[in-house]
């Protein structure tokens, strides 16, 4: 008694269910970031879900922060997601980019040159990242200059636009997991005494300008946004010292734009569904005036409840979409999933990527 597989009208798209295959990084563009047939293939197979965010992909070179990830500010990036996006819609499936900027989660392995990963302020993460000759420690970013800042909203309009060129449905803003746009929000990460810093209002005056400049490319109901307050993801990122104010007003002015979801990770991305005492989603779910995309270690029992309480319109897988390419036709029958290990997520070949049994090939069998 759900309509979890029911079709929905959402923003600009007419989808299939409410079932959202999350962004999921997978480390395997190995041509200069231009997704190829195998890219097209994987995304292809996972067509059912109602929507798909690609893997975050970057906006710049600077943007960069792991091997093998993939870029959409080339034309032949541009050509290499039109195979994607050209596969999904073919298999029914509607697709948008998620744009991505790591900020100061990088390595100067990764980067233009040589050069430091930029940032906000020259505050090191803790951690390693992932460079073409293996894990390597993040070192202390560069503060951008504030002459800088408007070069790195260019970025994020002219992918945007490159987006719209490869066949999107849209595009989603990456405003977490700690990386540029979110190291501008929390105020452990910024430091700044410029018009970027300082008061929530100044902290929250990028990812404003950027979703500004985002909709000088998309209409607003074809672009979403994603926020992880509670996320200390890359490099252990201390939280913002004021989680709900914070949030809060980011929300609020959100909707000027109307938007056609808000994409929110309740817990830690991955990790688990531990929220501070003082953090209440309810209350920020509620400050959003459309739709709200719940995401973070959901079963098909917590989706289901989510619909019946009418707490959120969409609900985002991740991991399970690895192995389960038919996740949205195993989740509705109730059927068993296919469990993905660590060593198949990043890095490799087909093998863990496009090679998962499908429900259905098992039904097909000769008895």
């Amino acid at each position: 008694m759900t309509d979890l597989f029911q079709p929905v009208q959402i923003g600009a798209w007419p989808l299939n269910n409410r079932i959202v295959m999350g962004p999921l990084t997978r480390c395997r563009v190995y041509d200069d970031g231009a997704p190829g047939a195998l890219q097209a293939e994987y995304y292809a197979q996972r067509a059912s879900a109602g929507l798909i965010i690609s893997e975050a992909t970057n906006i710049s070179p600077q943007a960069r922060g792991y091997a093998f990830t993939p870029g959409i500010f080339t034309e032949a990036h541009i050509a290499g997601w039109l195979k994607v996006t050209q596969a999904v819609h073919a298999n029914g499936g509607k697709i948008v980019c998620q744009l991505w900027h790591v900020g100061r989660h990088s390595h100067p392995d990764l980067q233009p040159n040589g050069q430091l990963p930029v940032a906000p302020s020259a505050i090191a993460p803790e951690g390693d990242t992932l460079t073409e000759t293996g894990m390597q420690k993040v070192p202390v970013p560069r503060a951008l200059a504030t002459d800088e800042i408007p070069g790195i909203i260019e970025d994020y309009r002219h992918a945007a636009e490159c987006a719209k060129r490869a066949g999107f449905d849209g595009v989603e803003i990456h405003s977490a997991n700690c990386y540029l746009l979110e190291q501008f929000l929390r105020d452990s990460t910024n430091h700044r005494n410029d018009l970027y810093g300082g008061s929530i209002e100044n902290r929250a005056r990028l990812v404003l300008e950027v979703t500004e400049a985002v909709l000088t490319v998309w209409d607003s109901n074809r672009v979403g946004i994603r926020l992880s307050p509670v996320t200390p993801n890359t490099g252990n990122t201390p939280l913002d010292s004021q989680v709900m104010q914070t949030y809060s007003y980011v929300i609020k002015q959100l909707n000027r734009f109307n938007l056609a979801y808000l994409h929110m990770v309740e817990g830690a991305t991955g990790q688990s569904r531990d929220i501070p005492a003082e953090v209440n989603f309810a209350e920020l779910r509620a400050l959003f005036d459309g739709p709200y995309m719940a995401n973070n270690l959901y079963t098909a029992e917590m989706a289901e409840q989510a619909r019946q309480q009418q707490t959120a319109e969409l609900i985002c897988f991740g991991r399970p979409f690895i192995a389960n390419p038919d996740l949205v036709e195993r989740l509705k029958s109730g059927a068993e999933l296919n469990r993905a290990t660590l060593s198949c997520f990043y890095g490799g070949d087909e093998k863990g990527y496009t090679d998962w049994p499908r429900l259905q090939d098992s039904l097909d069998k000769p008895k």
